[in-house]
């Protein structure tokens, strides 16, 4: 059995598209979507951690298995330590939070992550992709990582920052994409440490972790992703995935 679990932190009350989760395309929800992709994994089991019944339905009504959470967490990471806590599997080695508005986040890119995270034991580790405009570059609702060195597909390099919007300009500046794989050690030490002023100022929950010295090793994604975070993400992400069937 894997030792690896991947939880799925979800809400209803987004800020800047409340009721996403349950926003439908081609009759299946956005959650359902991304729970979906995560079984097609086979990394390990798959959990949805959430503060909403709604939302819970909606997976058990898909066959998985939901855990309901308090409505008080600030990030979704505090919520799968959570949902990894009332678990309580003590096989379990490293946890994969994958976003819930991530649905078209390529299955091998999900596996690759995992793959080198687990051989190269590290603490915390994302994907990222490379920028493919300045569009991109100034739309606050897209995060950037800045890293150490170039990464590339076999050589992850450490994260020195995340951004929304930065005017400065950096050599090896990248796309984040909302995926990260933890430790049990880390992700435990990450919860247990108070919510950073950047944190907060900025809504980047992973600066917790770089401003208390917790290395975020990056690897490149071989996909692009949209993730949904405003109406017009999830009109774009219609247009593909209705094209598409």
């Amino acid at each position: 059995m894997s030792n690896t679990l991947i939880i799925i932190p979800s809400r209803m009350s987004a800020r800047r598209l409340p009721g996403k989760p349950l926003l439908k395309i081609n009759g299946k929800s956005i959650i359902a979507r991304v729970f979906n992709k995560a079984k097609s994994c086979k990394i390990g089991k798959v959990i949805v951690a959430t503060e909403d019944k709604i939302i819970a339905n909606e997976i058990k009504k898909n066959r998985g298995t939901a855990i309901l959470t308090s409505k008080k967490h600030n990030s979704g990471t505090d919520r799968i330590w959570e949902a990894f806590q009332k678990i309580k599997n003590s096989k379990i080695k490293y946890i994969i939070n994958l976003q819930g508005d991530e649905p078209l986040i390529d299955i091998n890119d999900i596996r690759n992550l995992n793959q080198i995270a687990r051989k190269n034991k590290f603490d915390i580790a994302t994907l990222a992709i490379k920028l493919k405009s300045k569009k991109i570059l100034n739309n606050k609702n897209i995060v950037k990582v800045v890293t150490k060195e170039k990464i590339s597909f076999r050589k992850p390099q450490k994260a020195i920052n995340f951004h929304r919007i930065s005017k400065k300009k950096y050599k090896n500046f990248y796309q984040h994409i909302g995926i990260y794989q933890y430790s049990v050690p880390a992700l435990k030490k990450f919860f247990n440490l108070k919510r950073t002023q950047n944190e907060k100022k900025l809504r980047l929950e992973q600066l917790r972790a770089l401003e208390n010295k917790i290395p975020i090793h990056v690897i490149l994604a071989k996909k692009n992703v949209i993730g949904v975070d405003t109406r017009q993400d999830y009109i774009e992400l219609k247009k593909i995935l209705e094209y598409k069937a």
